[in-house]
């Protein structure tokens, strides 16, 4: 509840009631001591949760009565200062950043008004949050506003129970405040100039390094070719698409199609970036910015100024991280000079500083229902429960790509931001930073760790090195699906449906393409996507083009009827003559080429024999291409297989389905056609492993998990299906869909695992031995 007026509500509730009292945090939380009527009594508990600021989430309300002795509450009702420690070792938990609100909006533009376009306007009820906190409990001196020190008006809002600045503890204005300054070549300006010139920059195609809510971001014109271009080549960012800044729902609109849900999740306190189909209009974002998929990521304004930037603008911006591909968010000034004066041709910071990153949310729709893709800004660090409670306290380690990290106490579970790839030096450095910090911050300190059974990913050498009581493997695909069910407090066993590129298996090869009967403490492998070589190991992942020849030479032997050897020997001479011959020795002999059961590389695969993408420069690019050729065709589905292999398993066998797409590009058969009869053919085959494990006695409860979940029409066709068999479906809306939700997972099999061992319960854990 913390950060969002809710002392405030309260003191102005109890005093409409004619209550004595007081209102405190404690450790994050909120609490009250009242004395009164029984009636008024009964009303104030009613209201805390119908009446409750906007922001403000209400997740428990304890009452009990008031210790023996202890003194009661004198006549009025009054706000004291925070405790820390009081909550009996409760875990401390903090606010998050949210967007201004309407009334921080309409000061913003009112000229009348003392915070006329300061960009730095907020109240109790928004503004920065978990990136300017340095210690609990959250009052001003211990965030990165304690070096501003409140002037007269201020002073007396922030001590005014009637003022909705009450206690909004990084309140400012333009006479005591944090200031802008622009900084270009040997130019400098403050105040009101620098935004002035960091807006001439952007409309001369210019690119613009701006300090953030949690981090610096990247900004430029969305419609002009060569400033997209610019961006490109600084960043190191050939062709991922890039999030595009407008001032507001209308301005969304014009350039996108929204949904209700779409709008919601956009103007949400949260702010997060929203993919959405793109709209082609002549004034809109140039091609560019998001090439290879019909979608675009939108977002609203996250601050104030940003807020300033989009409407003086006048024009979309691109907005993306401030940092070089592979490198975490720059978040400190200097090093932002450092390690952008080569994207940036001016930089836009101020004097406050970032105390904890935080890069932006993203999140897409299917089938009707939000779906994280990236939980950061505007949703970490704020806790998730876990319907299980651990003994001990956990730390997930988290996986390799798209990294987080959860700390957990009791079933409080809290995921940290979105970090990025632990392959760079510097990712790894802002992993450890943030883990002692969220850790300090909230009082957990793990003395378990859990973490992924891949030997070579660096989350898990560093949880393998790190000090801790006991260290539990969770299996990569049973994470995934365990963390759908842990977010809709589902104990019970479930059919896991978990589709990504790579994970290892508890048998020491990739998977990727799994259905699993499991609950929370293991798993049970039931039904798989056939095999198929990865020549050259991580080359044929940047590679779909290998990928596919992976497939057509050396696809798992299944009984059904292989590729047109004709069509495959064409395929094959899209390869330079060297590599060709190259990748089919390596298939050949078995040679570097590990195998996997993968959907996302057999979505890539697909995508290299339409045409589509042969090489990828981004994880997840393959798929995007193939989503976006399909669009809403709906021409059926390609012809597809499931069998039961040699190993006992029902095994979708992909070859049928790719040869269809062999033969259909040689017929010149238009390639949306294609792609959405291969969406469709995945789908029946998902729905038809599921239905043979269920008839064998799995549950009818699906929890859908993986990468290959962010692909809205796979999404849609599989739980279509599904539902359409009888099978109830569950799918992660608040914990990313992608290892970005694999420290949940890993979190909640620990805690179910500890908690059965206490329990005294026997366990089929997917643990690797000697774990």
């Amino acid at each position: 509840m913390q950060g969002v007026g809710f002392r405030p509500f309260v003191h102005r509730l109890a005093t409409s009631l004619g209550l004595d009292g007081w209102v405190r945090n404690v450790d994050g939380r909120v609490v009250v001591t009242a004395t009164g009527r029984p009636e008024d009594l009964t009303a104030l508990l009613t209201r805390f949760r119908q009446d409750a600021p906007g922001p403000a989430v209400v997740g428990r309300l304890t009452v009990s009565a008031p210790v023996p002795g202890e003194p009661l509450p004198e006549a009025g009702f009054v706000v004291l200062p925070s405790e820390r420690g009081a909550a009996g070792g409760a875990v401390r938990e903090l606010p998050v950043d949210t967007a201004p609100c309407a009334a921080c909006l309409r000061e913003l533009s009112d000229p009348a008004d003392r915070r006329y376009r300061y960009p730095f306007v907020n109240c109790a009820a928004c503004g920065p949050r978990a990136t300017v906190i340095t210690d609990l409990p959250y009052d001003r001196e211990r965030t990165t506003m304690a070096p501003f020190r409140l002037c007269a008006r201020c002073a007396a809002e922030y001590a005014d129970p009637a003022d909705r600045r009450f206690h909004a503890e990084p309140t400012a204005c333009p006479r005591c405040g944090p200031r802008l300054r622009w900084r270009s070549g040997t130019t400098t300006d403050t105040g009101e100039a620098a935004l002035a010139a960091a807006i001439r920059s952007l409309t001369r195609g210019e690119v613009i390094a701006v300090k953030g809510v949690g981090g610096y971001q990247l900004l430029c014109d969305a419609t002009e070719p060569s400033a997209v271009a610019a961006l490109r080549r600084g960043k190191r960012r050939p062709d991922k698409p890039f999030a595009v800044l407008v001032a507001d729902l209308a301005a969304a609109a014009r350039i996108a199609e929204l949904t209700p849900v779409a709008s919601g999740r956009l103007v949400s306190p949260a702010r997060p970036i929203v993919l959405v189909p793109a709209r082609a209009t002549a004034s809109g974002p140039v091609p560019e910015v998001h090439p290879g998929t019909e979608r675009i990521g939108i977002m609203l304004p996250a601050g104030p100024l940003h807020q300033l930037l989009a409407q003086d603008a006048g024009r979309p911006l691109v907005c993306t991280s401030g940092n070089v591909a592979g490198e975490p968010i720059v978040i400190d000034d200097a090093q932002a000079a450092a390690c952008l004066s080569g994207v940036a041709d001016g930089f836009l910071a101020h004097d406050r500083a970032i105390h904890l990153r935080a890069d932006d949310s993203v999140v897409t729709v299917a089938a009707g229902r939000p779906i994280t893709i990236r939980r950061a800004r505007g949703y970490a660090p704020a806790p998730r429960r876990l319907p299980v409670s651990a003994p001990s306290p956990v730390l997930g380690a988290g996986a390799q790509l798209k990294h987080t990290f959860t700390l957990l106490s009791g079933d409080t579970a809290v995921l940290g931001p979105h970090t990025g790839d632990l392959a760079d030096a510097r990712t790894m450095d802002a992993f450890e930073t943030s883990v002692t910090e969220l850790s300090r911050l909230t009082g957990i300190v793990p003395r378990v760790v859990a973490h992924d059974l891949h030997p070579g990913y660096a989350s898990t050498g560093w949880a393998l090195r790190r000090d801790a009581a006991r260290r539990i493997a969770v299996q990569h695909h049973h994470a995934h699906v365990a963390a759908c069910a842990a977010e809709h407090g589902w104990t019970s066993a479930f059919t896991g449906v978990a589709l990504d590129g790579l994970g290892f298996g508890d048998d020491g090869t990739l998977w990727g393409g799994e259905i699993l009967v499991a609950d929370l403490t293991g798993y049970r492998r039931a039904g798989r996507f056939g095999t198929a070589p990865l020549p050259g190991g991580e080359a044929a992942v940047r590679s779909p083009l290998r990928m596919a020849l992976g497939y057509l030479l050396g696809a798992e032997a299944l009984g059904g009827p292989a590729p047109d050897p004709a069509l495959v020997a064409a395929f094959t001479t899209r390869l330079p003559g060297d590599e060709a011959a190259a990748v089919r020795a390596m298939i050949e002999r078995g040679v570097n080429c590990p195998r996997a059961s993968s959907a996302g590389r057999l979505f890539d695969a697909a995508a290299a024999v339409l045409g589509l993408c042969d090489t990828v420069s981004f994880e997840g690019q393959a798929a995007m291409a193939l989503e976006s050729a399909a669009g809403s065709l709906d021409p059926g589905p390609l012809p597809w297989r499931v069998v039961r292999a040699a190993d006992g398993l029902w095994v979708y066998d992909p070859a049928p389905t790719l040869g269809a797409l062999l033969e259909g590009m040689a017929d010149r058969t238009p390639v949306s056609r294609l792609a959405a009869g291969f969406h469709t053919a995945v789908a029946r085959a998902v729905c038809a492993l599921v239905a043979h494990a269920v008839g064998e006695g799995a549950p009818p409860v699906a929890c859908l998990g993986g990468g290959c979940f962010q692909n809205a029409r796979l999404v849609s066709e599989i739980g279509d299906g599904l539902r359409a068999a009888g099978l109830r479906v569950l799918i992660g809306e608040h914990v990313p869909v992608n290892d970005g939700g694999i420290s949940f997972g890993q979190a909640a099999v620990a805690a179910a695992l500890l908690a059965a061992e206490q329990k005294g319960e026997a366990v089929c854990a997917s643990v690797s031995p000697g774990a």
